[in-house]
């Protein structure tokens, strides 16, 4: 009797424990940290390999770098050849988007500095530390959407929204998406692009796990999240991770190794989760409550939240 109630006392404290982690709140602290005027659409927020930053893609077709509290946002890269501050500038018109671009995702290969990104109208791109105008890697699809490098092979990981719709059309109020979305593989070596995966619904970014074992994959509309194997027994195949998820945007590596956020959108919450499909954390993020979010990214004990409908970059501390 004793060994078995020991036993229920353990069970019970070992359930209120991991109770408490999954429905912990520790970021208690929130401050925004707003965008130049009429610039709106913070999709991504990444650091470089300096811890400078954040970086982020805006809807007017720049990549913009925070500098300081003095200083804010500085221009640092764009995306169209034919983009002019004149036209582009605050715009947040996806009818200018041919013209003036509109990345959405960024990531960089902390070998090189250089900072990979997608754009809704001009494909994979990439630029250098010093910025400017980014060199288009590959083009012709209707909407890349999320992206990952792996900065230790350099491979560079995306997902294709849509073969049928683009940005604009998904902008659109009550706009279903189809199922012709792709997980993508960019060897910058060859230039070769290859489909590791077809069938995704909806736009959303992909995540290397930090043992660069596999790959987290986002199907918003399907509610769920795929695992893409990279290596090892299942190499080449895909698996259903997590189901019924809240339609999961973007997914990021978290600080601790083996571990990720995921932006989920309804509603807005960023939910810590591990390698084995454990959540180990659900931070609600009030401050999005009346959006949806597109991005949770950690970074220095903060959490860093971009959406495609704020004049902010949202960030949660301790």
């Amino acid at each position: 009797m004793k060994t078995s109630s020991l036993l229920v006392v353990n069970l019970i404290v070992w359930f209120l424990l991991l109770a408490s982690l999954v429905f912990s709140n520790d970021y208690t602290t929130f401050k925004k940290v707003a965008l130049p005027p009429s610039v709106t659409g913070p999709q991504s927020a990444v650091f470089d390999r300096a811890g400078e930053g954040p970086y982020v893609a805006v809807a007017d077709g720049r990549i913009l770098k925070w500098k300081d509290p003095a200083t804010g946002f500085v221009d640092f890269a764009y995306t169209s050849p034919n983009r002019t501050k004149k036209l582009c500038d605050g715009t947040n018109d996806l009818k200018l988007g041919p013209t003036c671009g509109r990345p959405v995702a960024l990531s960089f290969n902390y070998k090189s500095d250089d900072l990979y990104i997608t754009d809704a109208f001009f494909g994979l791109l990439v630029v250098g530390f010093n910025g400017g105008l980014a060199t288009q890697l590959s083009g012709g699809y209707k909407y890349l959407s999320g992206i990952d490098v792996e900065s230790y092979t350099q491979n560079v990981y995306m997902t294709d929204a849509s073969l049928v719709y683009d940005i604009r059309n998904m902008a659109q109020p009550g706009f279903t998406t189809d199922s012709t979305g792709r997980l993508l593989k960019y060897d910058p070596r060859t230039t070769r692009v290859t489909v590791l995966m077809s069938g995704l619904s909806g736009g959303g970014g992909p995540s290397v796990s930090s043992d660069r074992k596999y790959v987290l994959v986002p199907d918003y509309m399907n509610k769920k999240i795929h695992r893409y194997w990279l290596q090892g027994p299942k190499h080449g195949t895909n698996e259903v991770f997590m189901a019924n998820f809240g339609s999961p945007k973007n997914i990021k590596r978290a600080a601790n190794d083996g571990e990720f956020w995921v932006a989920a959108e309804k509603p807005s919450q960023g939910l810590r989760v591990n390698g084995t499909a454990v959540v180990l954390q659900t931070v609600p993020l009030t401050q999005f409550l009346d959006t949806t979010i597109a991005v949770v990214q950690e970074t220095n004990d903060a959490l860093y939240v971009g959406s495609s409908h704020t004049d902010f970059v949202g960030v949660y501390m301790n």
